[in-house]
């Protein structure tokens, strides 16, 4: 491509504003700074000659690239989130860009106690000679999935400044609170007018993913029985005591310390709670769908042991759909799949197709009836102080969906 590329200059201008989601907060968007991303994105897209595009009052991005082709194209839609993850602060971050990176350790300046380095991020020793981006050591970056941003954001900037290149509609959509699981709670598909779709929120260049877990999240309400403590010998029963009982009791080969590839789990992820009431939450997930059940009951039997040893405490275990894997929907449309792998090889890039061990917002939206599976954008270290990025793999990823593009025109 004939092109100055500027999606590393959107990428750093994009993680300075703080769009960490709250998984504490019931409104939505979780949290309201991630409004402004939503405007600057909107008036950018609109400053690139794009009509429609517009920021909605929940923080989603909807615009559209018109078809410019006498062929009848299937819509195609490119979507990514615009929220960081509550895991990692996201305030005040200092994106750093590292030119020409030479294969050592980066120190990061602000904390020099953070070092990404080589030997644990293998995949870095690839990119020597890449310009590499980070944050300063005290924050996140923000990659994931600023990153997909960036690019969707540069592909329609070239799309814009190449008219000759015939295409069918395109739709672009940035979603809000995809960390916090909620990213399309209140999208409009209908609105959106999209045939099929595409997340940009991949991991390594080549990476291709149409496969995620399938999950439910478990919480169990443990009811003790409460009295005061200097009076307690024969009554007092801590609801405390029985959480702490069932959380030592799970099974370590059921646990994400302990899983990889295909295997499935339970994971503890918050409790709370006092000596008469107490709240474990867990989640569960699984590549094949029929054993999140399998593994309920076998969460279900480990409290029911627990509990028989507390006699007048009771509990309630209530389980809530979260997400299920995407490749039941997409292995009735093969084409979705397949012309994503043939633009893969058109950029001389060697696919690896492996199931995502967690959800995207392809997931629900697959399921919603938009089948949609996930891109490269080369983010690594998500989550944490040593996220990075290279430059060159997220240019790789805005030639790989322009190319895919054509291959819808093409054969459709």
């Amino acid at each position: 491509m004939n092109y100055e590329y500027t999606v590393a200059d959107r990428l750093m201008r994009y993680v300075q504003v703080d769009t960490q989601s709250d998984p504490h907060n019931t409104a939505f968007p979780s949290s309201e700074k991630q409004k402004k991303l939503s405007n600057i994105l909107a008036n950018e897209l609109k400053q690139m000659g794009i009509a429609d595009a517009h920021a909605d009052e929940y923080g989603y991005v909807y615009a559209t690239i018109p078809s410019n082709t006498n062929r009848n194209v299937p819509v195609i839609c490119f979507c990514s989130h615009i929220d960081t993850a509550p895991d990692c602060s996201g305030t005040n971050v200092k994106p750093l860009l590292h030119k020409h990176y030479n294969g050592t350790d980066i120190v990061l300046p602000d904390d020099i106690t953070q070092i990404i380095s080589p030997t644990k991020y293998p995949y870095l020793l690839q990119k020597k000679g890449d310009d590499i981006i980070t944050a300063s050591g005290n924050t996140l970056l923000g990659a994931d999935d600023k990153a997909g941003v960036a690019i969707i954001m540069d592909m329609a900037n070239y799309l814009m400044q190449h008219p000759e290149i015939k295409h069918g509609a395109i739709k672009i959509l940035f979603t809000p609170d995809e960390e916090v699981g909620r990213g399309t709670e209140k999208v409009d598909l209908e609105k959106l007018g999209a045939d099929f779709a595409y997340t940009l929120d991949g991991g390594e260049a080549g990476t291709f993913e149409d496969e995620t877990f399938s999950a439910d999240g478990v919480e169990i309400i443990i009811n003790g029985v409460i009295a005061h403590p200097g009076y307690a010998k024969d009554t007092l029963v801590n609801a405390l005591k029985i959480a702490g009982e069932i959380l030592a009791a799970l099974p370590k080969e059921l646990s994400p310390e302990t899983t990889s590839h295909r295997q499935g789990f339970i994971h503890p992820v918050h409790v709370n709670g006092v000596a008469e009431k107490a709240t474990i939450e867990c989640i569960i997930r699984d590549f094949e769908t029929n054993k999140l059940a399998e593994h309920e009951t076998v969460l279900k039997n480990i409290v029911e042991q627990v509990m028989q040893h507390y006699s007048g405490a009771n509990y309630e275990m209530k389980v809530k759909e979260q997400y299920r894997n995407m490749k039941e929907v997409l292995v009735k449309y093969p084409q979705v799949t397949a012309f994503a792998l043939e633009a893969y090889k058109r950029v001389g890039l060697e696919p690896v197709n492996e199931p995502i061990r967690g959800g995207t917002d392809g997931s629900r939206l697959s399921f919603m009836g938009l089948p949609c599976p996930n891109i490269f954008t080369g983010m690594q270290a998500i989550h944490s102080k040593h996220e990075w990025v290279s430059v060159q793999d997220m240019q790789l990823a805005v030639k790989t969906i322009v190319e895919l593009i054509k291959v819808w025109e093409e054969k459709s």
